[in-house]
This record gives C-alpha cells, sequence and structure tokens, in this order.
C-alpha cells in the first residue's frame, strides 16, 4: 500500500451516499489516526454544497492521486 500523508490529494475508492460522497471526489488529507487502527480525516469540497465535508476513512476508503 502506498503511503498516504497529511495535505496530499487523495480520490475516494467507493461512495459514501449518506454524506454525499461519490467514488473518485477528491480530496485533501487533513490528519492521520494510528490507534486502534490507521485512519485519514480528509475534507471533500462537493459539488453540491457551498460547505466542504470532512469524514474519517479507512486505507481501503481512499488512494493517493496520482494526478497530482
Amino acid at each position: 500500500m502506498m503511503q498516504i500523508n497529511p495535505e496530499e490529494l487523495v480520490r475516494l475508492t467507493r461512495d459514501l451516499p449518506e454524506i454525499g460522497l461519490h467514488r473518485g471526489d477528491l480530496g485533501v488529507v487533513c490528519s492521520k489516526w494510528f490507534d486502534p487502527n490507521t485512519a485519514f480525516e480528509v475534507e471533500f469540497q462537493p459539488h453540491s454544497s457551498d460547505l466542504p465535508v470532512r469524514a474519517l476513512l479507512m486505507p481501503d476508503q481512499i488512494e493517493k492521486n496520482e494526478n497530482a
């Protein structure tokens, strides 16, 4: 698995309709959590909202954006 760090651009790998996010949406990693499991706080700017959405995501829910 590729290392992901705060302030990197990531892409969502699956839909999260309950918070208005969709596979392929881009977000910025705000922080990385380690205990009890690795997780990432990621901020997204959904197309349908003027307000950013933050989500705590597991490593398999995001991937590093290779186009950055």
